[in-house]
């Protein structure tokens, strides 16, 4: 029940004064999660009819399940977090929100209330992050992260309306310059793969011949291939800082990077010649071998080869081939070009990588398709050339 009053001047000078004139009104209510009464005040009314219509529209707020908390933008941030994402949505999207709300969001609006949040604040912030040097694409998934917890808030009646609705997205679409290993030194790379060690030698050439990720290549297990088929089941990723067994696969980057993919003869016969090397490690070690794991790619007692031990035996392996510094990451790159120089649809290569969309392919690869593209149109020029002469 709501209550109106004129406050009482305590001003030095009162027929100056105009704060005894306002009307205020005060409305005590029950708390429906703690059964705690609260008291909401607010003052500065030019009528009582004006104070009135205030205390019934927060009445009807509360009777809404809704309440102006002064809660901060940053302890919801992490509400919504812990509380609606973990656990619904896959580890890696997880990390990336967790990622933009502690490296991008908090660090800008500090300790900002929820309900003082406004969308030319909220704007000034994206248009900061584009003039910092955030690719377009960068600043998308901080406002992603941001508008999805705020549409929570919507919807949980902490605010009133979304701040983050109707922005807009500035910043340069930044293309992607990619690495690989031109296909004339793939020879003398896997060549210094195998006398560096044969392990490396098979995991990177599956990299090459297959364009799968690092992580995706690590939780391989013997289940996931299909030799009489020539096929590989792609459906997990290994995450390389899991602290026990049971966290150790992971789902895959993204939903569309679920695929079986095939392989060639020759990978085919080499997977089964590393059975018969896996097969002499587990005889030796007995029952000190990973025999649960079951991975196709691992140490010679099973286990996982550690993240740290693939990139220092890629970066020395390029060094011994005389091959410029690339990231293990390259390998993927490589094969996509490998299939894009034999003419193969972007369609297909998509579909082989586990892209969402063929836009994401084509944006990737598109300045070296042009360059493919560019090279066949030369040797087309040079053979019609040829031909006109004679």
């Amino acid at each position: 029940m709501a209550s109106f009053r004129r406050p009482t001047c305590t001003c030095e000078n009162p027929k100056k004064c105009k704060c005894g004139s306002k009307w205020e009104y005060r409305i005590r209510y029950r708390d429906p999660f703690t059964q705690k009464f609260k008291e909401k005040s607010q003052r500065g009314f030019s009528t009582k009819k004006e104070a009135q219509l205030a205390a019934s529209e927060f009445e009807k707020k509360i009777m809404e399940g809704f309440e102006q908390e002064d809660i901060k933008l940053a302890d919801f941030l992490y509400t919504w977090l812990n509380e609606y994402k973990q656990g619904t949505i896959r580890k890696n999207t997880y990390t990336l929100h967790q990622r933009n709300i502690d490296n991008q969001i908090i660090p800008y609006f500090k300790n900002i209330y929820l309900k003082d949040l406004k969308p030319i604040m909220y704007q000034k912030f994206l248009n900061e992050l584009s003039e910092k040097g955030y690719s377009k694409r960068t600043v998308e998934m901080v406002h992603t992260t941001m508008n999805n917890a705020l549409n929570k808030a919507l919807t949980l009646d902490k605010i009133t309306k979304n701040p983050c609705s109707g922005v807009t997205i500035k910043g340069q679409v930044k293309v992607q310059k990619i690495k690989f290993i031109e296909s004339s030194s793939i020879p003398r790379f896997l060549q210094a793969a195998y006398h560096y060690d044969y392990i490396y030698w098979i995991y990177f050439k599956l990299l090459i011949e297959t364009g799968m990720r690092k992580g995706e290549a690590a939780a391989l297990q013997w289940t996931d291939i299909d030799l009489k088929q020539k096929s590989i089941s792609i459906n997990k990723t290994l995450d390389f800082s899991a602290k026990n067994q049971n966290e150790l696969f992971g789902d895959t980057k993204t939903y569309h990077s679920i695929r079986t993919i095939r392989i060639s003869n020759t990978l085919t016969n080499d997977l089964k010649n590393h059975i018969k090397f896996q097969n002499q490690n587990k005889l030796a070690l007995n029952d000190l071998y990973q025999h649960d794991l079951n991975l196709v790619l691992c140490k010679k007692d099973g286990n996982f080869i550690p993240k740290s031990s693939l990139f220092n035996a890629f970066s020395r392996i390029l060094n011994r081939a005389e091959i410029p510094a690339m990231p293990i990451h390259s390998l993927r790159h490589t094969h996509a070009v490998l299939l894009l120089e034999t003419g193969t649809e972007m369609k297909y290569i998509q579909e082989r990588l586990g892209h969402g969309s063929i836009q994401i392919t084509s944006d990737v690869y598109a300045h070296i398709s042009k360059k493919i593209e560019a090279d066949s149109m030369g040797k087309f020029e040079n053979y019609i050339s040829q031909i006109y002469e004679k």
